[in-house]
């Protein structure tokens, strides 16, 4: 008889149930890393959340624009004065042109005061003070442009259209047309305007405002921390480091936020003073009128 052959079923045996035992755990295990079970990577990381900024009353400012020109056609108005409101909350940019010859009387010192004087005498920031007396509110800051400052700050805003209405040599009279860098800084600080300085002064505040509405504001937010630095280190000012942290936010949501956001306001005389006179005394009504519209948290919006 012959001898069995020990092991003949069972070794094939065992080799299925091992591959049946492979198949059906490696699937298990395919389908078990499929929905995720058993991972060893961390989970990633959140994504930060970027706040976003919302502008409030407290982010409004205010500051004193002057131009002291060395290119003005004529020195008695080579220096220009604007009043500046942002008022981010609203979007929106006031200007208001105060004449160089503006007069006013100061009862602490008991005395009549010039702002081209007080300029004169004590620099931007006497200038400050006598606006701040003027108006009753308080100017955060100053800033005074020689004309390469003015020219680069223009050349950042771009070209402007304006309509020009007086013979200059070097613009059109009677046409709207665009107005380079050189050109403003020519108009601006023109001394023959019919009404003077008080005339002057409204020319600056409007073409300040046709700038600011016809640049291109997401550039100009894009590039604000670079455009900023530039006029900061080109001009004279008492804007300080923590400055550039308070404000460019707010200026930033204006130019990506305010299309159309600057409006401009000319100053009245005051009742009774001679359209003649060399001085300019201003309307304490018109005063009145524009703080309680812009300076105020309770203005109208």
């Amino acid at each position: 008889m012959a001898k069995k052959k020990s092991g003949s079923i069972a070794i094939p045996f065992l080799v299925t149930i091992f591959l049946g035992l492979l198949i059906v755990g490696g699937g298990a295990y395919a389908i078990y890393r499929y929905f995720g079970f058993g991972g060893n990577e961390k989970p990633k990381e959140p994504t930060p959340q970027v706040a976003l900024y919302v502008p409030t009353e407290e982010d409004s400012h205010t500051m004193l624009l002057m131009l002291d020109s060395a290119e003005a056609p004529d020195k008695k108005s080579s220096v220009t004065f604007v009043l500046l409101r942002s008022i981010p909350v609203k979007k929106k940019v006031v200007l208001i042109g105060v004449p160089s010859n503006t007069i006013i009387y100061d009862s602490e010192q008991g005395r009549q005061l010039k702002l081209r004087e007080e300029y004169d005498n004590g620099g931007p920031a006497a200038a400050k003070s006598f606006v701040e007396k003027t108006f009753g509110v308080t100017v955060d800051r100053y800033i005074k442009f020689d004309s390469e400052a003015f020219r680069k700050a223009c050349t950042i805003l771009g070209l402007v259209s304006y309509r020009v209405d007086i013979d200059i040599a070097g613009l059109n009279s009677g046409t709207l047309q665009k107005l380079n860098e050189e050109q403003i800084e020519r108009y601006i600080t023109y001394s023959l305007f019919d009404g003077g300085e008080e005339t002057r002064a409204w020319v600056a505040a409007s073409i300040t405002e046709s700038m600011l509405n016809q640049t291109d504001g997401l550039r100009i937010a894009d590039q604000l921390d670079s455009y900023f630095d530039t006029i900061v280190d080109m001009t004279t000012n008492d804007i300080n480091v923590v400055d550039k942290n308070n404000y460019t936010k707010a200026i930033k949501y204006l130019f990506e936020n305010g299309s159309g956001m600057a409006t401009c306001f000319k100053l009245d005389r005051a009742s009774g003073d001679s359209a003649t006179s060399q001085d300019f005394r201003p309307s304490q009504g018109t005063i009145d009128y524009i703080v309680r519209q812009y300076f105020t948290e309770d203005a109208e919006q």
